[in-house]
């Protein structure tokens, strides 16, 4: 299903999609800006609020790149069971909670902006025998390539590479498309299982406080930020917001926003999430300012 899911994200790049990368800059400005702001306050709130462990409250801070910082927090002696449920618990307020605030916010529905319904029928043997080439040909480049997340990142790229070269232009049938937010729904649920009904009480509970700091800061970027780069305001909301790749993109399809736009932005964010997260550790050891529970 990852690389099902891939494959759609990848159609979502067409060759006009080039002609507007150069008008998304100042987001990705914003995006480094976000992240920076949010990961501050965020950190804040769980060591001076939560009172976790300079550690665990760092790596939980950081919005994105679950499994990255998982492994790195526990290689420095962070609680990982804690800064996993953390992890998961945002993705999973973020999915519950993101598409009613747009609503509230800005008047964006699933109701209002749907796209148009691809029957299966609609599918070609043609698209039918690419879509499939694309799984296979994805799959083996994410694994041979050692790429983070082989699965959704590999089909992605190379439907990515097919639909800028014009060499196809197979869509994926909107039944695919419910398939897969319902398998998502469940695996994100499924990140609990052999947890005490009590901790995941409390995790949700410290987890909502996050998230809505996370959401309040992106709320605030995507209403200054979206004039000057032409995307709605829940455009740049949901490109902002600290849920999954995959989830937020099943979001903008389903609302019929620019997908291209939330996949580089998500994309970017989990880059400069692992990226920034392990240079600041670095420097903190250099400078011996950094332990199990600092």
């Amino acid at each position: 299903m990852s690389a099902v899911i891939g494959t759609m994200l990848g159609a979502q790049f067409g060759p006009e999609t080039l002609s507007l990368v150069g008008q998304w800059w100042p987001a990705l400005v914003g995006l480094a800006a976000y992240l920076m702001i949010a990961g501050i306050l965020c950190n804040f709130y769980l060591r001076r609020v939560v009172r976790l462990d300079g550690t665990t409250a760092f790596f939980s801070a950081m919005p994105g790149g679950l499994i990255d910082m998982v492994l790195l927090g526990a290689e420095r002696g962070g609680d990982e069971r804690t800064i996993a449920l953390m992890h998961s618990s945002r993705i999973f307020l973020v999915v519950l909670g993101l598409p009613p605030l747009m609503t509230l916010i800005t008047g964006a529905s699933a109701a209002t902006q749907a796209a148009e319904w691809r029957p299966l029928a609609a599918m070609t043997a043609a698209d039918a025998a690419w879509f499939v080439a694309t799984l296979g040909a994805g799959i083996m480049l994410g694994r041979l390539a050692r790429l983070p997340a082989p699965y959704l990142i590999g089909p992605m790229c190379v439907s990515m590479v097919l639909h800028w070269s014009a060499l196809s232009s197979f869509t994926v049938p909107s039944l695919v498309i419910v398939v897969a937010q319902i398998v998502l729904g469940t695996t994100i649920g499924c990140r609990f299982v052999g947890v005490a009904p009590a901790r995941i009480l409390v995790i949700l509970a410290t987890s909502a406080g996050a998230t809505l700091i996370l959401l309040a800061t992106a709320v605030c970027f995507a209403i200054g930020l979206h004039p000057f780069i032409g995307m709605p305001a829940e455009g740049v909301l949901l490109a902002f917001s600290p849920g999954g790749l995959a989830e937020m993109s099943l979001i903008a399809l389903a609302l019929n926003l620019e997908v291209a736009f939330v996949v580089v932005c998500h994309a970017t964010r989990i880059i400069m999430v692992v990226a920034a997260a392990g240079a600041i550790v670095r420097r903190a050891e250099r400078s011996g300012s950094v332990s199990g529970g600092s």
